[in-house]
C-alpha cells in the first residue's frame, strides 16, 4: 500500500445479525517475528498462515533488502533462507516501512545490534511517531544514529557495531516494542544483556527466540510480580525454524464485539491466539458480561489457540485496571465502541501509550465517540465512557488519522448503531486486516463505500 493513495471514505450501516464462522488473519506480532529471526538464523524458516498485510509485507521486503532470500510459495505461505547473525549487508535502498511501527522498531533492533547501515522511512503516520525510546538503548548498546528527521523521528540512519553492547536496561514504558529491539540487537552481544519490564508486555519475542535456538530466561521482577526481567545469552546460533502462525486475537477483536453489540449475533472466530500477555481484551468482555465460549483449546506455532463462539450480549460498565493495559493496548479503540452500547460507566485506566501508536488513539477515540453522540470524558490517562445500554445515535463521520484500527473499530460501531457512522479513509486496512470488509460482509455486515 502506497501512502500517497487517496482516502476511500467508508460507511457501516445497521442491519442484520451477523452468522457465520470465520478465520481471522495470522497475528501480525508473530508475523513480523517470523520473518526478522528468520533472516538472522542459519538455514530455511517455513512459515504457515503469515498475515499478508502491507505492514509485514514490508518487513518481509527489509529482510530481502539486509540480505535474505525471502520467497512467497502459497496463500499465506513463505519461506526464508537466512544470513545469520553477523552476516547481514547494507541495503541498497531505503528500507521502507510504510504504517509499520512494529516492524520498523523492531527491524532498528536488528541494524543496531549488527555491522551494517541503513536507512528507515515511512508514510506520514510513521514519520510522526516517536523513536526516540529505541534508539536510547540502542546507542548505549553501540549503535550510532548517522541522521534522523526532528525529535528522533524517521526519516533515519543507523550504523551498527561490529558486536553489539550487553547492557542492563530497564524500560521507561511497558512497551513490548522497546524490550523486542533490545533483545534483538543482544543477539550480537558478547554475554548476558537484561531486559527489566515494571509490567509484563506480550513475549511474542522470547517465545520464538527459544524456538529458533536462543538461551532466554524470564523471571518475575517487582514488589508483586507484575514485571518481568528477561535475560538473553547475545551471539548464539540460530537455526530455521517451523512456524505456524497462529490468528491475532487483535483482528478478532473486531467480529468479535461487533457481535457482541449486534443483537442476534452468533459468530465462531477460529483459531485465536489465546497467549495470556493477548487477551486483555477478553478478559474484559466477560467481566462486562459477553457471552464467549472458549472451545477446542489446542497448541498451534507454540501458542495456545481457541475457537471463541461469540453471541450478542448485554454489556454492563466495567473499570479496568491499569496494569491489564499491556495485555489489550491495540484493542482499546474497539472496548470502547463496546463500553457505548453497555449499560452505565466503563473506565479505562493507564491509558498513555495509546498516545504514540499509529495516531494520538486516545484523542482520536475521544473525537470518534463525540462525533456519533456517546458521552466521554478523558482524566489524564484514564477514558471514561457513559454507556447508556442501548444503541448509540451514530451519524457522524470518524477521522482516521492513518490508523487502521480506529477505522475498523468505528466501522463496527456502525454495524448497530441508530445511524450509519462514516470514517474517512478506510485504506490503511489492508495494513492488518486485508480481508476485513469481505469477511463482515459474508457474516452480514453492511460496510461500503
Amino acid at each position: 500500500m502506497s501512502h500517497t493513495l487517496a482516502p476511500q471514505p467508508l460507511s457501516a450501516s445497521p442491519g442484520a445479525p451477523l452468522r457465520g464462522r470465520l478465520r481471522p488473519p495470522g497475528d501480525k506480532s508473530i508475523s513480523h517475528r517470523a520473518m526478522i529471526l528468520g533472516l538472522l538464523s542459519q538455514g530455511r524458516t517455513r512459515v504457515e498462515g503469515l498475515l499478508e498485510g502491507d505492514d509485514v509485507l514490508r518487513t518481509a521486503a527489509a529482510a530481502k533488502a539486509l540480505g535474505a532470500t525471502v520467497e512467497r510459495i502459497g496463500e499465506g505461505r513463505w519461506v526464508v533462507d537466512g544470513v545469520g547473525i553477523g552476516g547481514l549487508t547494507d541495503p541498497a535502498e531505503v528500507l521502507d516501512f510504510g504504517n509499520a511501527g512494529t516492524g520498523s522498531r523492531l527491524m532498528m533492533g536488528v541494524v543496531g545490534g549488527q555491522p551494517v547501515t541503513a536507512t528507515f522511512d515511512g508514510d506520514a503516520s510513521l514519520r510522526s511517531r516517536p523513536m526516540r525510546r529505541i534508539l536510547d538503548p540502542l546507542t548505549l548498546m553501540g549503535t550510532q544514529v548517522v541522521a534522523e528527521a526532528e525529535g528522533g523521528r524517521v526519516p533515519l540512519t543507523l550504523r551498527g557495531p561490529r558486536e553489539a553492547i550487553p547492557i542492563t536496561y530497564e524500560t521507561p514504558a511497558a512497551s513490548a516494542q522497546i524490550k523486542s529491539a533490545v533483545l534483538l540487537a543482544a543477539l550480537n552481544a558478547p554475554g548476558v544483556t537484561t531486559v527489566i519490564e515494571s509490567a509484563a508486555t506480550r513475549d511474542h519475542t522470547e517465545r520464538m527466540l527459544r524456538l529458533f535456538g536462543a538461551q532466554v530466561s524470564v523471571e518475575p521482577h517487582g514488589p508483586e510480580g507484575h514485571g518481568r526481567r528477561i535475560a538473553l545469552t547475545g551471539q548464539p546460533t540460530l537455526r530455521g525454524a517451523d512456524v505456524v502462525v497462529p490468528a491475532d486475537p487483535s483482528s478478532a477483536a473486531f467480529p468479535l464485539v461487533a457481535a457482541l453489540i449486534t443483537p442476534g449475533s452468533d459468530l465462531v472466530i477460529e483459531g485465536v491466539m489465546m497467549n495470556p500477555l493477548r487477551t486483555g481484551l477478553i478478559t474484559t468482555l466477560l467481566e462486562m458480561g459477553a457471552q464467549i465460549e472458549r472451545l477446542a483449546e489446542r497448541e498451534e506455532g507454540g501458542e495456545t489457540v481457541a475457537d471463541l463462539r461469540v453471541r450478542a450480549s448485554r454489556l454492563t460498565g466495567v473499570d479496568v485496571p491499569a496494569e491489564r493495559a499491556p495485555a489489550m493496548i491495540d484493542e482499546y479503540p474497539v472496548l470502547a465502541v463496546a463500553a457505548s452500547f453497555a449499560e452505565g460507566t466503563t473506565r479505562m485506566n493507564g491509558l498513555h501509550e495509546l498516545r504514540v501508536k499509529e495516531s494520538d488513539r486516545l484523542a482520536a477515540v475521544a473525537a470518534g465517540l463525540a462525533a456519533n453522540g456517546v458521552a466521554y470524558r478523558i482524566e489524564g490517562d484514564d477514558l471514561i465512557v457513559e454507556g447508556g445500554g442501548a444503541a448509540p445515535k451514530g451519524g457522524g463521520t470518524v477521522a482516521t488519522h492513518l490508523d487502521h484500527r480506529i477505522a475498523m473499530s468505528f466501522l463496527v460501531m456502525g454495524l448497530a448503531t441508530q445511524h450509519p457512522v462514516t470514517v474517512d479513509d478506510g485504506a490503511m486496512i489492508a495494513t492488518s486486516f486485508p480481508s476485513f470488509l469481505p469477511t463482515m460482509s459474508a457474516l452480514g455486515g453492511r460496510i461500503g463505500a
